[in-house]
């Protein structure tokens, strides 16, 4: 069995002063993705040292200092790493990582925000569209498993207040539920929906106006996986005990080395 945590830490270098570290080794997961770290891949082993006794890393950064960001932390050294997907116009800002492994590949992502105004709305309409063209190019090879903040709460159980953020709100934009939809269309599983259609759980919160502790929130983090292996996903589940972040961690367990 292989247990794969994701994480958007909201800066690495901050959430290690509240836990993080702890809740790591409790965990202790085979394999633990993050987005928006923030810091460069040296920042990022100084502030997680504790844990590189039992785990090695390998992090992307933006070009832009202190912005975005991903890592994957791992006990099995995967077969290869690559970085980025290969698209100029999406490549500086340190989104993406890809770890093989023997029977799938493992990539986490940090999908980009549109933005409080919308500013960015086009753009990640193609980035949605480019990102699962390079999806199903690594499922020709063998099953994707990728993870990460995919910034949409995808149907309206996976927000508290559908109807007001609704075609307002980026996150929730038809736009981006489109390109949600699209991943599905194309053969990719939501595990927590899939294991859990009706249940309602959130995986961000805003930091206004005590937004976690009064439950208001968004489903935006994700485990999407290929449907070849649709029965080889054992549990998906979403942590809203962890704290540190405006994220709380979401999980896998996969029975695939």
């Amino acid at each position: 069995m292989t247990h794969i945590l994701s994480w958007n830490v909201n800066g690495i270098r901050a959430i290690t002063k509240k836990g993080f570290i702890e809740d790591i080794l409790n965990t202790s997961p085979d394999i633990f993705c993050l987005q928006e770290t923030k810091a460069t891949p040296s920042q990022v082993g100084e502030a997680c040292a504790p844990l590189l006794e039992t785990y090695d890393f390998v992090a992307n950064d933006a070009e832009k200092k202190g912005y975005s960001g991903t890592a994957i932390f791992y006990k099995k050294k995967p077969i290869s790493i690559t970085k980025d997907l290969g698209i100029q116009s999406h490549d500086t800002e340190g989104r993406v990582i890809t770890a093989e492994y023997q029977d799938f590949y493992l990539v986490t992502v940090y999908t980009p925000n549109s933005g409080s105004e919308l500013k960015r709305l086009s753009y990640r309409q193609q980035w949605d569209q480019d990102f699962l063209t390079y999806l199903k190019k690594l499922e020709q090879t063998k099953p994707v498993v990728c993870c990460g903040d995919l910034n949409v709460a995808h149907r309206s159980i996976d927000l508290k207040n559908a109807k007001a953020n609704y075609n307002k709100s980026a996150g929730h934009m038809q736009e981006e539920i489109e390109g949600m939809d699209n991943y599905i269309n194309n053969g990719f599983l939501d595990t927590f929906r899939h294991l859990h259609p009706e249940e309602i759980k959130y995986s961000w919160w805003s930091y206004r106006a005590a937004a976690r502790q009064r439950n208001i929130g968004w489903r935006i983090d994700y485990f999407i996986a290929s449907k070849s292996i649709e029965k080889a996903i054992l549990a998906a589940d979403i942590h809203n005990e962890m704290m540190g972040s405006d994220h709380c961690p979401v999980s896998i367990k996969l029975s695939l080395s």
